[in-house]
This record gives C-alpha cells, sequence and structure tokens, in this order.
C-alpha cells in the first residue's frame, strides 16, 4: 500500500509539473498583457508599457518566470506562498482564490452530494422495476434533463421557482384542484416505484394519495409556508417513520436490536427538540458542525448498547437515524427564522432570490445568514442537481441491471437469501463500481468552477476567475485555477483506486 501512494503521488507530481509548464509557455503565448496600452491614446503611452512589462517581468523566458512562479507556490509548503498577482486590480492571487475557492466549494459541494445519493437511489430502483411504468417514466425525464441545456433550466428555475413561488406567497393557498391533482400524481409516481401486485399499487397509491392531500389541505388552511415549523411531534412521527425505513434496507426489520437502536435513537432525538432551543441560541458553524458529530457518536453508542452478535449493524442502523433526526431539528430551527428573514426590509416578502451569493445589507442572527445564503444556493443547486442526477441516473441503472445479470446474484438467490440481501450486500455494492471512476472526475470538473451556471446567477467562483483571467491577460489567476482543477483531477484519480478496492475485493492496490 505504502509503495503504490508513493508511486502514484510521484506520478502525480509529475504530471501536474509537466501540465502546468506547457499551459503556463503557451498562455504566454497566446496572451497579451500589453494589448490594451498597445491602442491607448495616452500621452505617456511608453511609460505605461515599460512599467507593467517591468511589473509581470515580460523580457524574461517564459521557461524562468516558470521556475520564479513554481517557486512561489513551493514556498506555500513551509508558510511562505507567493502566488502572484492579480494586476488588473492589484489584488493577491491568493485572496482571488481563497473567495473564488470558498464560492465554488459552497455551490458544488451540497449539489454533487444530492445529485450522487438521489440519482443513484432512482437508477436502483429503475432497474428493479425495468419495463415498468416507473422505469419508462424515470427513462424519460433522464433523457429530457440530459438534452437540455444548463442555461435553459436555469431561466426555467428563475420563473417558476423564484419568481413563481414568491408571487405565490402573497397568498399562500392552494386550490382544491391543484391538490387533487398533485396527490394523485405523486400517488401514482409512489405506487409505481413500489411495484408488486395490483393490490399493492392500489394500497400505495390510495395512502400515499391521501396523505399527501392531507398535508397540502392543512399548508394551505394554515398558511403555513409563511411561518413554516416542525416541532418535536412532527420530528418524533418523522424520526420513528425513519428508522423504519433505515432498518429496513441496513439491517432488515427481522433484526430487532437494529430496529429497537434506530427507535430508540428516534425517540431520544425528538426528546431532545426542547433543550436543543436553548442551545441554538448561541448557535454558530463550529457548535452546529461539534452537535452533528455528536449525534453520530450518540447514535453509534445507542447501537452498542442494544448488544447482540451484530452490534455493529445496530450501531451503523442508529448513526444514520441520528444524522437524519438531527437534521429534522436543526430544519425546524431554521424555520423559525423564516418571517423574520422574509419580512425583513431587504427582502420585502420575496425570500427566494434569482442572483447572487448573498443578500447586501441583511442583519441578524445566525439563523437569519444562514437562511439567506441557503435560499441563494437553492436555485444553481437545483440547477446543478437536475443536470447531474439524469446521468447518473443512467450510469446506476446500467450497472445495476448488469450485476442482477451475474452468476453469483442468481447463486445468492439458489442459496434462500432474502431479496434485500441480495439487492444490498451482493448486486448494489458491486453497481457503483462503474460509478467509482465516473463520480471523481465529475467532482473534479465541477471544482474547476460550473461557469455557465456562476454567470447566469451571478456567483463569482472559480469559473468566474477563470473566465475574467483570461480576458484580462492575466497569467497568475488562469496557473493556479490549471493548478488546483489539475490536482483534484489527479487526486480523483487516485481515490478512485482506492474506492475500486473497497468496493470489489479482488482489486489490490499493493499487487
Amino acid at each position: 500500500m505504502l509503495n503504490f501512494v508513493l508511486r502514484r503521488l510521484l506520478s502525480s507530481v509529475a504530471v501536474l509539473l509537466v501540465a502546468t509548464f506547457l499551459v503556463f509557455v503557451l498562455a504566454d503565448i497566446a496572451v497579451d498583457p500589453l494589448e490594451d496600452l498597445r491602442t491607448s491614446t495616452a500621452p505617456n503611452k511608453e511609460a505605461l508599457i515599460a512599467e507593467r512589462i517591468a511589473l509581470l517581468d515580460l523580457d524574461t523566458p517564459s521557461p524562468v518566470r516558470y521556475l520564479s512562479w513554481l517557486g512561489g507556490v513551493a514556498g506555500c509548503a513551509v508558510g511562505k506562498c507567493d502566488l502572484g498577482l492579480a494586476w488588473s486590480t492589484n489584488q493577491p492571487v491568493s485572496e482571488l482564490l481563497a473567495s473564488a475557492l470558498i464560492v465554488t466549494l459552497k455551490l458544488v459541494a451540497v449539489a454533487t452530494v444530492l445529485a450522487i445519493v438521489v440519482g443513484v437511489l432512482v437508477g436502483v430502483v429503475s432497474a428493479l422495476r425495468q419495463y415498468e411504468g416507473f422505469d419508462y417514466g424515470i427513462i424519460f425525464l433522464s433523457f429530457l434533463l440530459y438534452s437540455l441545456p444548463t442555461f435553459w433550466v436555469a431561466v426555467l428555475l428563475k420563473q417558476w421557482v423564484a419568481i413563481g413561488f414568491n408571487d405565490f406567497l402573497r397568498a399562500a393557498t392552494i386550490s382544491p384542484l391543484a391538490i387533487a391533482a398533485i396527490s394523485l400524481v405523486v400517488g401514482i409516481v409512489f405506487s409505481s416505484a413500489a411495484g408488486g401486485h395490483w393490490r399493492r399499487r392500489l394500497v400505495v397509491l390510495g395512502s400515499s394519495t391521501v396523505v399527501v392531500a392531507a398535508v397540502l389541505a392543512y399548508i394551505s388552511a394554515t398558511k403555513w409556508l409563511l411561518d413554516p415549523s416542525l416541532g418535536p411531534v412532527v420530528i418524533l412521527v418523522s424520526g420513528l417513520g425513519l428508522a423504519y425505513v433505515v432498518t429496513s434496507i441496513s439491517a432488515g426489520l427481522r433484526n430487532r436490536r437494529a430496529l429497537f437502536s434506530a427507535l430508540t435513537t428516534a425517540v431520544l432525538g425528538a426528546a431532545l427538540w426542547f433543550p436543543m432551543q436553548i442551545v441554538f441560541r448561541a448557535a454558530n458553524g463550529g457548535l452546529i458542525a461539534g452537535l452533528a458529530v455528536s449525534a453520530v457518536v450518540a447514535g453509534i453508542v445507542i447501537g452498542l448498547l442494544w448488544g447482540g452478535p451484530d452490534k455493529w449493524v445496530s450501531a451503523r442502523t442508529a448513526a444514520f437515524v441520528a444524522v437524519g433526526v438531527g437534521f429534522l431539528i436543526f430544519t425546524d430551527r431554521l424555520m423559525q427564522a423564516w418571517r423574520p428573514y422574509s419580512e425583513s426590509s431587504v427582502i420585502n416578502g420575496r425570500p427566494i432570490p434569482t442572483i447572487g451569493s448573498q443578500t447586501p445589507g441583511l442583519t441578524g442572527s445566525y439563523w437569519v445568514v444562514t437562511l439567506d445564503q441557503l435560499t441563494h444556493l437553492l436555485l444553481p443547486t437545483l440547477a446543478l442537481i437536475l443536470i447531474s442526477f439524469a446521468g447518473y441516473t443512467r450510469y446506476q441503472r446500467a450497472s445495476m441491471l448488469e450485476v442482477m445479470n451475474q452468476d453469483y446474484v442468481r447463486t445468492a438467490r439458489a442459496k434462500g437469501l432474502t431479496e434485500r440481501v441480495v439487492i444490498m450486500r451482493h448486486a448494489f455494492r458491486n453497481s457503483l463500481i462503474p460509478l467509482a471512476t465516473i463520480v471523481p472526475i465529475d467532482i473534479a470538473a465541477l471544482l474547476g468552477g460550473a461557469i455557465i451556471t456562476e454567470r447566469i446567477f451571478g456567483w463569482t467562483g472559480m469559473g468566474t476567475m477563470f473566465l475574467r483571467s483570461l480576458d484580462r491577460a492575466e497569467l497568475d489567476p488562469l496557473m493556479i485555477y490549471v493548478l488546483i482543477v489539475g490536482g483534484v483531477a489527479v487526486l480523483a484519480n487516485f481515490v478512485a483506486d482506492l474506492v475500486y478496492a473497497a468496493l470489489d475485493p479482488r482489486i489490490r492496490v499493493n499487487a
């Protein structure tokens, strides 16, 4: 393993050195930082040209300047970073990179995780319902979303999700016809996904339709969207439902210790809603992160305390439930800041923004500021999810279908294993191997900046920094962009190899 890591590390450094050198030389030939001065009519034109040549050291050959730039980057290892200067704004590249990288990470991280989780989940269900109504519907939706250009999706989201929803909040009531239509559509989707005998589908259709209709009717009658909240009762009921779902997937409902661990976690989590309202008064990023870690640890401890021969299965199940219940409590506290946020003078009753990463001039508590950041993330995140979701769904469906036809899956069924064990332990894990190549590379590409999405929604991330450095002929920001994206791409390939080894025991990285 150590030899593998060292070999990959050396080869990665060599690849980055060659790539950055070639880009530096080619960019130095292609861009002209003196172009604006050459066409200038200023009386001191020659003096300005000489000053910029001296500032950028343009008289020195590009290979020598590359070595100078590389030395500044290498100084980061000893705390003496010199990433160069964005000469058009006289801003150090380190400051420019810090702000752009944070914006891109905020934009990409949530979208990527949600797209992968939802895409893989839907792809698995689609494969299990092959040639049924749900499968055909997902195939159509996937190809539709995959074919739509990003800018068109962004425009639709601005019109219907932002402007349309903000207009809807003036009344915040849903018509009976809309309630019936939405409930029926949701019921049809759930019944198609459930599959099985027609009686089972009718039960799922009827129950889901009634539940959704009741929820929508309550939201409309109470105008819940103007002042939303969950409360301990909803959190408890949702937590108990989550406990059953997670247990059925992770351990199976026959594993009573795992089920009781999950139910105990859900009940304790709901009971903690009351003291958490006091704790949240001093909320900040560090506190929320600490509480998230504490929730995972608490779930593991509860699972271990229930014991049994497979106590770590119980611990894993309880940990997932603890994260889910903790997220519900966090969401409930965010909802409590909705009215102060939407009624503030700078928001003026239109809480879903269409541009920017934050609202200028907005002040308030940690929860108001966090809610503002999340609402600004909503549209660009949805745009990225819809496009990425289509690809992940198609990849996962194809991979799952291929695995389900393998001999070892048929052997597992012949041994009398339950369908949950066959799918989760034998088929699902192996179906993730192709995605182990796609996902890291997609993450590396997205980290380079979702250029179109950033431009449409007014985010100044890595993609915007790249375009501006090209437009202004600034070599230092361009090279840092290439270094970051290239480094992440190389790291993504390394991670993919490790994921291969984790998913497939036949693969050994130290072979």
